[in-house]
């Protein structure tokens, strides 16, 4: 789970399970990868240069 604050001040929870069985997201099921994220430009980055964009992590959020 990412919990994320947007400019607008909304805070969404979004939920990374799907993205796991992607190949681009898989090296993600170890924490040690997933505690790496960072965002960048409104985006979320990891250290294995894998990232999901602002339009996904806004739209696929659950607001809490």
């Amino acid at each position: 789970m990412l919990n994320l604050w947007f400019a607008n001040g909304e805070q969404r929870r979004f939920d990374m399970t799907p993205y796991l069985d992607f190949e681009v997201f898989q090296a993600l099921k170890d924490q040690n990868v997933f505690k790496t994220a960072a965002t960048f430009l409104g985006s979320v980055t990891w250290s294995n240069n894998s990232d999901l964009s602002y339009d996904t992590l806004y739209l696929g959020g659950i607001p809490y």
